[in-house]
């Protein structure tokens, strides 16, 4: 780390943390993420300034003789690094087994990190870290969509006295590869009532598939059914 500064080392550690910063939050805005522009762009110059400022203090005396504390300037990065779990913590979402936000949380990380290599005069070692994390956030986005994830749902149906069994149910849903669970069964005393079967669906699909698996949208329509809930 360069212990001498000057203004052009300077203006030159700022320029390049605005540019690449600001290149991830545009990517991230167009994407539609709660961190955009103006957040990478303040996270990416705190850090930087924080290491500007620990480059500009480490020719400080650590310690004068007539003082007990010791100055460790390396601290201050440090805690910038520290306070930014806070707000990456803050943008992750948990809905059901779902964890949205982490990829956000780790951009804010990212470019935290990026900035305290610009602000400690690691240009080279910045600019490589943010080729790299670029393509990972914009490439690496359509091979991820292309990965197929597992998935999961929770299936209730209620089939008239008279309707298929169990076994042919469980035969229809799982002809087009969904795992099932145990199913629970409930039976009202009268033998002519309906019985209500719950199922737990696992499958394979597209990421970002939100549509019925197919099998169940055919059981849906049998005439048969009387009443069916899919909750993912």
């Amino acid at each position: 780390m360069p212990t001498t500064l000057t203004w052009q080392a300077i203006t030159l550690r700022l320029i390049l943390t605005v540019l690449c910063a600001g290149l991830i939050g545009l990517d991230r805005d167009e994407r539609g993420r709660p961190a955009g522009l103006r957040t990478n762009l303040l996270v990416g110059l705190a850090a930087c300034l924080a290491m500007i400022q620990a480059s500009w203090l480490i020719n400080s005396n650590g310690k004068p003789e007539d003082s007990f504390v010791v100055m460790d300037i390396m601290r201050l990065p440090l805690g910038i690094l520290s306070g930014i779990g806070f707000i990456g913590a803050g943008v992750i979402v948990k809905r059901g087994e779902l964890a949205m936000g982490v990829t956000t949380a780790a951009t804010i990380w990212f470019v935290t990190v990026m900035g305290l290599c610009f602000g400690g005069g690691q240009l080279g070692l910045g600019l490589v870290g943010f080729g790299m994390g670029f393509v990972v956030l914009t490439a690496f986005k359509r091979v991820e969509v292309r990965i197929p994830r597992r998935h999961t749902g929770i299936l209730h149906v209620t089939i008239s006295p008279n309707g298929p069994t169990q076994g042919e149910i469980a035969g229809l849903l799982s002809r087009d590869g969904l795992s099932l669970s145990e199913p629970t069964l409930s039976i009202e005393s009268s033998p002519n009532a309906d019985r209500n079967y719950a199922w737990t669906l696992e499958w394979k699909g597209k990421r970002e598939d939100t549509s019925l698996p197919k099998a169940v949208q055919e059981l849906s329509a049998h005439s048969a059914v009387r009443k069916l809930e899919f909750t993912r």
